[in-house]
């Protein structure tokens, strides 16, 4: 929560890959002299306000990281009791979510889509393994031989644990996977969750559901924007998931922004 800290912490990764790179060099990179940098380091002083653009560039932090940053300095240099308050709570809202990153054979949890929603139920059973009344609770409804291969594979992957009471329990942590040999996996288990998404329209009434689309006309920039916009969604919902206290259902949202009429003609 100090953001001397995390200056800190890039000084010395700078100085593990290049031994030669010292306290003088960082400074020069923040203007500032080494003697007073180094007295920031050691947190007797502060970085100065114009030294601030400088140190978010050498941090090579943009967007919400570097927002967040700015504000853990205001926090540090605020003396106001309930001004400190305010400024902490807008730096951890923008703080995000734990994720456990997947990887190698834990990818066979995104195989098929139930994995994933078995995983969910355990939360609204209170870890009650009963392959009977999974089976029975998803929709659509899989097999108990289903639910029981996934209860087992969730328990060889470690993504859940059994409690001292048999139960199995879910560790509270968001799970991801990215890169290309994680692409097939992911893009394999969003197909199903999309099928899902629209035979939702017909399997549920309206009240229980909420789908709409938006057709739009963009250009580059503003499609960035909006894939941005897109994930800072998501990362609020997950922070506001983990408030609930007391899940009673299970529920899947895909969010899709794809083109209808690429740019140049170019399908």
């Amino acid at each position: 929560m100090d953001y001397r800290d995390i200056l800190k912490d890039a000084y010395e990764e700078r100085k593990s890959a290049l031994s030669l790179y010292s306290y003088r060099m960082m400074a020069q990179t923040l203007e500032i002299d080494g003697s007073y940098l180094f007295r920031v380091l050691q947190k007797d002083q502060h970085l100065p306000a114009r030294c601030l653009p400088r140190a978010l560039e050498f941090l090579g932090l943009s967007g919400r990281s570097a927002e967040y940053v700015q504000l853990l300095v205001a926090y540090a240099r605020e003396r106001k009791g309930n001004a400190r308050t305010e400024i902490l709570e807008k730096a951890l809202n923008l703080r995000d979510v734990e994720r456990r990153r997947l990887d190698g054979v834990e990818l066979s949890f995104f195989r098929d889509w139930w994995v994933v929603a078995v995983r969910c139920l355990l939360e609204v059973l209170d870890g009650r393994a009963n392959p009977r009344e999974i089976a029975r609770r998803l929709q659509p409804p899989i097999s108990e031989d289903q639910a029981s291969e996934a209860l087992e594979l969730l328990l060889e992957l470690g993504l859940v644990k059994r409690g001292d009471s048999g139960r199995l329990l879910p560790a509270k942590v968001h799970l991801t996977a990215d890169g290309e040999d994680r692409r097939m996996a992911v893009q394999q288990f969003q197909k199903q969750i999309l099928s899902l998404a629209r035979e939702s329209i017909e399997r549920f009434p309206r009240e229980r559901r909420d789908i709409s689309t938006l057709s739009l006309t963009v250009d580059a920039h503003a499609f960035s924007d909006i894939r941005e916009m897109l994930r800072e969604c998501r990362r609020q919902i997950q922070k506001r998931v983990e408030d609930a206290v007391h899940p009673d259902r299970v529920v899947q949202l895909a969010m899709a922004l794809f083109p209808i009429a690429p740019e140049g003609g170019t399908p």
